[in-house]
């Protein structure tokens, strides 16, 4: 309270240049995110496939995974924008099990490699990030 007896409101605090890097870093994660979950909510409205090759005709395993990731990227894409906590556990959780599936599961998308690296590049970027920006002191 000031010496009137109003309250005062907090001052901003000053974003550091690793805590800057890091947001913009979950901003772009976060469109990344978005993209693949529309392109799997795509594949599970049947747009854009060709004629023969529809959801409901896919193998359960391949159907789960489309589904899961549908949900999972657009719900991490929400959290990273906002640089939410939960949104960090949410786009790992989502990385994580799309290498896994990628690497463990290949007979689900095929076994790309590249995108299971991809998946983990981002992982050991984004904890790079957060080490640096948490090490960081305001002055």
């Amino acid at each position: 309270m000031s010496e009137t007896g109003a309250l005062e409101a907090p001052k901003p605090a000053k974003i550091t240049p690793w805590a800057r890097r890091l947001i913009l870093f979950l901003r772009v994660m976060a469109l990344i995110s978005m993209l693949k979950g529309m392109y799997h909510w795509s594949v599970v409205l049947g747009i854009g496939d060709g004629p023969g090759s529809t959801f409901e005709s896919a193998s359960m395993p391949w159907q789960a995974a489309t589904i899961f990731f549908a949900v999972i990227d657009l719900v991490a894409a929400v959290g990273l924008w906002l640089a939410a906590a939960g949104g960090g556990v949410v786009w790992l959780t989502s990385a994580i099990s799309m290498a896994a599936i990628e690497l463990f599961f290949p007979q689900v998308y095929g076994g790309r490699v590249w995108i299971a690296a991809f998946e983990f590049i981002a992982i050991f970027a984004y904890v790079g990030l957060a080490l640096m920006a948490g090490r960081e002191r305001p002055d």
